[in-house]
């Protein structure tokens, strides 16, 4: 530890006791003993025990490293059932090796200073993400999208650790993998029928069926309610429709990750760039210099990092995004009523219909190209159904 600096021992040995004796059985006279510092260190760093918990959380790539392992697991498409189970197993793995630690963040949490909660809840919401990006490439659609299903998978392996740590002699699940098993059939149901020796539908079929991609004039509805209620909903649904960008990916932006000048508009979502669209499907939503989103970031007066917020003060999370959300289309006469997760695939069909490429559609969406392929086939069917409706417009002959 000597070649570290004293900040960075005392993350490290927090991080050391943490695991193995949980955060209550923790001083702060053990960490700076292990850290090899005085204790006053310790408190002008971080001002208690709870300072360096938090310090710990954001350093900790335990996490993020678990969701990128899930995407290394398999190529997109190529047995989705055993690289879930896979990552699964990891995650248990895991979890299981820090007992103390994880009784001190469930038992004590209660007890912790907000940031503390909110700075783990932004870290599960990022491992959260990546799973959803791999589910999103590699399930079919169905009635739940992929970052709910990322978060109930999130829920059930903590659940599975808990429970296996608290009792004794239960029959909630025969051993671990039959948990593993039965958690796969539950997320992934159509697995168990293919491993019966059942054909799955024929993609050109049922993938087509599955893209639920909004009509443009409710994608103008939902714009002119989230305008309607104040200029941070309207940037926020500006963003998610102009950029095509999932809830999960909205909740990590920074300040930082808006770049933009006089020609162009760009996001920076994790390792790719994402341009935000002035149009919208046929209507223009201002320019590169003044349109909800620049508007919404000239009126802030305050210094946080967030790109949106929450009430009061604090990054906006997903049950915010989701909150904001329905409070738009509450307002609205829209049946089936639309969801969050349509917002990507509607952009993404607007592209391929405006002449994108699947290929650069693939950089810019972060999903394989393979899935891609029932949104080019959306994307034909409009422009058909365009086609269609021009040549109706013509005389015969003319």
């Amino acid at each position: 530890m000597a070649s570290l600096s004293s900040r960075e021992r005392l993350i490290q040995a927090a991080q050391a006791l943490f695991l193995s004796q949980g955060v209550s059985h923790t001083t702060t006279r053990q960490i700076a003993s292990l850290a090899e510092v005085n204790e006053v260190t310790l408190f002008r760093n971080f001002g208690n025990k709870y300072g360096l918990l938090l310090a710990v959380i954001q350093a900790t790539p335990t996490f993020r490293e678990l969701g990128e392992t899930l995407t290394q697991q398999t190529p997109a498409g190529e047995d989705t059932p055993q690289a879930l189970k896979a990552y699964a197993s990891d995650c248990l793995h895991a979890l299981e090796q820090a007992p103390a630690f994880l009784r001190s963040l469930i038992g004590e949490a209660d007890q912790y200073p907000a940031e503390n909660r909110q700075a783990l809840g932004q870290r599960l919401d990022e491992a959260s993400s990546y799973v959803a990006q791999y589910l999103s490439e590699t399930m079919p659609l169905g009635p739940l999208p992929p970052d709910r299903l990322a978060g109930f998978l999130g829920a059930l392996l903590v659940g599975y650790v808990v429970i296996e740590f608290t009792s004794e002699s239960h029959h909630l699940w025969d051993n671990r993998e039959d948990f593993l098993s039965g958690l796969v059939d539950l997320l992934l149901p159509q697995s168990s029928e293919m491993a019966d020796g059942q054909e799955s539908t024929p993609a050109s079929g049922s993938s087509l069926a599955s893209v639920q991609d909004l009509p443009e004039p409710w994608v103008h509805q939902i714009l002119k309610q989230a305008k309607d209620t104040d200029p941070q909903d309207y940037a926020l649904a500006y963003v998610l429709f102009g950029a095509g960008l999932e809830p999960g990916e909205v909740v990590h932006l920074m300040r930082s990750h808006h770049l933009s000048d006089k020609t162009q508009h760009t996001l920076q979502v994790g390792m790719r760039q994402v341009p935000v669209n002035q149009w919208i499907g046929a209507k223009r939503y201002g320019s590169y210099t003044s349109n909800p989103l620049t508007k919404w970031l000239k009126s802030r007066k305050d210094n946080l990092a967030w790109l949106f917020l929450d009430d009061p003060g604090s990054g906006l999370t997903l049950e915010g995004l989701h909150d904001r959300w329905h409070s738009w289309i509450n307002q609205l006469n829209l049946s089936p009523l639309p969801q969050p997760y349509q917002v990507k695939q509607t952009w993404c069909v607007d592209m391929l219909s405006k002449g994108m490429t699947v290929e650069n559609l693939s950089i810019l969406t972060g999903w394989s190209v393979k899935s891609l392929q029932p949104f080019q086939q959306r994307a034909q069917a409009k422009r058909a159904l365009q086609q269609a409706r021009s040549l109706d417009q013509k005389p015969a002959g003319g």
